[in-house]
């Protein structure tokens, strides 16, 4: 069951599209948009399961686009806690360790959730929990050299690691899994960020959202 008898059950949004697409930038333009403040924001990549059990050579060999690599049902759990206005204690991922941190990132409920990652689309359990899917795409081309600068620039990698990488997982992964799930999206954004056309469209649809839950909260709170 979900909601609760003073709040709606919040709108829960997925936004999807391949490494380097433009994804976090268009769920950065969502919340600036619509305001922080009635959003509860997941990212995917915080879910990545915790290797510090795993010597360092075996860290490096895993494939970090598999969904496999995922704590997937820690995410649903979290989706569900916030539907029923529960507030989350989010992992905290270093991605230079391939280590959950010790520190949680607290997430309080609000009327929107936003979830962020290149696979949510492609679990089915994880897309049902959607009221509205987006994905935003990109060319290959594009994708890459975005992986590529933000790898070495934040993430510490050589050059050589990021194309290796790529090559040997980040592509086959995305036309195994992350292509594919394009299919399920109900708005397809292209030029990733950039299309500030389609990004605004998108956050009106969800203020509209936001308006119809302030307006049943409203009618809840005269009504007792």
């Amino acid at each position: 069951m979900t909601g609760t008898s003073d709040h709606p059950t919040p709108v829960t949004i997925g936004v999807a599209g391949g490494s380097g697409s433009g994804k976090t930038t268009v769920a950065t333009a969502i919340l600036e948009r619509v305001g922080t403040e009635h959003i509860a924001y997941l990212a995917h990549d915080a879910y990545y399961h915790d290797l510090r059990d795993a010597p360092r050579s075996q860290r490096d060999t895993v494939n970090f686009d598999h969904p496999d690599s995922l704590d997937t049902d820690l995410l649903v759990q979290h989706i569900e806690l916030l539907k029923q206005w529960q507030p989350v204690a989010v992992p905290i991922y270093d991605f230079t360790s391939h280590c959950r941190t010790d520190r949680i990132q607290l997430i309080a409920p609000q009327p929107i959730i936003l979830v962020e990652g290149i696979l949510i689309f492609a679990d089915p359990d994880l897309r049902r929990r959607f009221d509205m899917r987006i994905y935003v795409d990109a060319d290959p081309d594009i994708r890459f050299i975005r992986r590529l600068k933000r790898d070495i620039t934040e993430r510490g990698r050589s050059v050589e690691s990021v194309i290796d990488q790529y090559l040997n997982s980040v592509r086959p992964m995305h036309l195994e899994f992350v292509e594919p799930s394009k299919r399920y999206a109900d708005v397809i954004i292209p030029e990733g960020g950039k299309n500030e056309v389609a990004i605004e469209m998108v956050a009106a649809r969800i203020r509209s959202m936001l308006a119809g839950a302030e307006r049943h909260t409203a009618t809840t709170s005269r009504h007792p």
